[in-house]
């Protein structure tokens, strides 16, 4: 059996014209938000925006809070101490809340094909990396990280 595709996305530096045009061209059928406060000075990317945006298209939004990478995490990233952030958000994700929205999440993106949205456009340097190979290894998802 073939594994269930997962993407990931971040929008740092893009518009919303081409973000949703790249979640379009690779079928993507939902939206995961995973940002800790969903909110941008990007027009669009504010949760409400989004979720109406993606509407139009016909593409689902969801939205986890208890994936979010909690403040510390997101102060360390941005110093570029990402062993920092890393041990940040790996004791996050033991949090019992954390631990749950992580099995709503496989559960959700194993309901249509999904991508795994936060800001940050370098994924080996952002929490939706370690959401999606936590997700992967859970229910077996083959994760392909998406440019807009």
């Amino acid at each position: 059996m073939r594994a269930k595709q997962l993407f990931t996305i971040g929008y740092e530096g893009d518009d919303l014209a081409d973000f949703l045009a790249t979640l379009t061209a690779c079928g993507v059928a939902q939206v995961i938000d995973i940002r800790d406060v969903p909110i941008s000075r990007k027009r669009g990317f504010s949760k409400n925006a989004l979720s109406d945006a993606l509407a139009a298209i016909g593409i689902a939004y969801v939205y986890f809070k208890e994936l979010g990478d909690p403040k510390p995490g997101r102060e360390a990233a941005r110093r570029g101490e990402f062993a920092v952030f890393r041990k940040i958000y790996g004791q996050h994700l033991k949090n019992p809340d954390a631990r749950a929205a992580l099995a709503a999440a496989a559960q959700t993106a194993g309901e249509a094909v999904s991508c795994l949205m936060c800001f940050e456009r370098a994924n080996e340097h952002c929490h939706r990396t370690i959401v999606a190979v936590a997700l992967a290894e859970k229910a077996g998802f083959a994760v392909k990280h998406l440019g807009v």
